[in-house]
């Protein structure tokens, strides 16, 4: 487990636990040669796909707010299991939305999901612009006015063009937003041109760059990240161990600034 301690206060803040986890349709990896010999598993249904979503909820169970990608809405490749609703009622969670962004007939229905303790105020979905469609980002508000928190879940695409054009669009999105957090497989690493861009144009920090999460079975590189507004403060941030995936989860503890934790207590 790779974990960065962040600030300490010996106040009682408003804090929030924060995972990020590209999940693959419940399905296990564990060499790269598996993306081959069992790619049939990626449009057919599979016992240990319930299995490891059972997993996956315990992971989950612990924090407030969760971004999840790759994550199927209920198809044949699920077995016609709505994986979101799954985790969400496992887990315990009161509030649920989904994203399918790229939805195959009846193979896959493939997306974002944001499952949460607390109770949103807005949720927008947005298309994000590539060469090939298929990709968005759920956009989750929470209180109301200049003080609202802007919890944005998104997978970024292969291609580096790509993500600088995606990027542009978050910058717009951004663009009035105080207190943003941003969450997701965002497929570029902490020192990458595309990172730096992003941490420029929506005026975000990443507090512990570096640490891996892709591939779970011997991660080399961070492609999954949780990036925070200045205004909010980061207590911690570790990579969690659990193989469920071929990704690795992200979790954050944060404290929000004063005036969005009266916004939030209203």
């Amino acid at each position: 487990m790779q974990r960065s301690g962040m600030a300490d206060d010996d106040a009682e803040p408003y804090r929030l636990r924060l995972l990020s986890y590209n999940i693959q349709s419940g399905l296990s990896t564990h060499n790269y040669s598996q993306y081959f010999t069992r790619s049939w598993r990626h449009v057919l249904p599979v016992p240990s796909r319930m299995v490891n979503l059972d997993g996956i909820a315990r992971v989950l169970a612990n924090y407030d707010l969760v971004g999840l990608q790759e994550v199927d809405a209920g198809s044949l490749r699920s077995g016609f299991v709505n994986q979101v609703k799954y985790l969400a009622d496992y887990a315990g969670f009161a509030h649920v939305f989904d994203q399918s962004n790229r939805k195959i007939g009846m193979i896959s229905q493939h997306g974002n999901a944001l499952l949460s303790r607390i109770r949103p105020d807005a949720i927008h979905e947005h298309k994000l612009p590539g060469r090939i469609p298929g990709r968005g980002v759920l956009e989750v508000r929470f209180g109301t006015g200049p003080d609202a928190l802007h919890v944005l879940i998104l997978h970024m695409a292969l291609g580096q063009r790509g993500r600088l054009r995606q990027i542009e669009f978050l910058a717009e999105l951004t663009h009035d937003c105080r207190h943003v957090i941003v969450m997701g497989d965002l497929n570029c690493r902490s020192d990458s041109r595309e990172m730096a861009v992003l941490l420029e144009s929506v005026r975000l920090c990443e507090p512990a760059p570096g640490l891996l999460t892709f591939p779970s079975w011997r991660p080399d590189r961070q492609l999954d990240h949780i990036l925070v507004s200045p205004s909010i403060t980061v207590e911690r941030v570790e990579v969690l161990d659990p193989v469920y995936s071929d990704h690795l989860p992200i979790a954050m503890e944060v404290r929000l600034p004063e005036a969005l934790r009266r916004l939030l207590a209203d």
